[in-house]
């Protein structure tokens, strides 16, 4: 049995996801959520296999609730489900640790195949998403988030994590946290490359 975890603020939507997850044969709804933080909750209670998140909700978004969760619940994994489709998006969820990424305009058989894929460990992506994916990043300024441009610019001027935190108001945790995603998202392995990628894309701007 698949022990499947639901979020989404919108409680119609919601319903009629639990109703359509529950018709799935050996996969059974053990809680809902309608924000990012009673998700989390929900998630060390349930320890489900796989979570259905929604992006964005008030308070804590989906985003922030995905690295929560695969941080804190080993073996739970999560899906993104959401009408939102564009590149930035999809990869700020990947680096949060989401495993796979669905629309939902996505079919009951794709969400469900989505479910099954998830708790068997692979990557399932719809296909709108993995078309967005492939066609890589058209303007460099979509790969990172305003916040993630800034870290990274602070990183290109030699600033140790200690005084990137202190320069933005956020704690050293939070600046590794950034650097993770900032690397997986330009695809450099360490803090050198990252600098270089900024200065090819960013040095005429200062």
């Amino acid at each position: 049995m698949i022990d499947v975890l639901l979020c989404d603020d919108h409680t119609v939507v919601l319903a009629g996801l639990e109703r359509l997850v529950s018709t799935f044969a050996g996969i059974r709804v053990v809680a809902t959520a309608v924000d990012g933080a009673s998700a989390v909750s929900a998630a060390h209670i349930h320890h489900p296999h796989v979570v259905l998140m929604d992006l964005r909700m008030p308070g804590m978004d989906g985003i922030e609730a995905t690295q929560r969760i695969t941080a804190e619940v080993p073996g739970c994994e999560v899906v993104i489900l959401t009408s939102f489709s564009d590149r930035h998006r999809i990869k700020r969820a990947l680096a949060a640790g989401a495993i796979g990424y669905q629309l939902k305009d996505a079919t009951p058989q794709e969400i469900e195949a989505a479910i099954r894929a998830a708790a068997a460990g692979e990557a399932p992506l719809g296909p709108k998403v993995a078309m967005v994916l492939v066609k890589g990043v058209a303007d460099p300024d979509e790969a990172l988030s305003p916040r993630e441009t800034q870290t990274l610019a602070l990183v290109a001027n030699g600033l140790a994590n200690k005084q990137i935190g202190r320069k933005l108001g956020i704690t050293e945790a939070t600046v590794k946290a950034h650097l993770t995603s900032i690397f997986r998202s330009i695809g450099a392995q360490n803090r050198t490359q990252a600098a270089r990628w900024y200065e090819r894309h960013h040095g005429d701007q200062e």
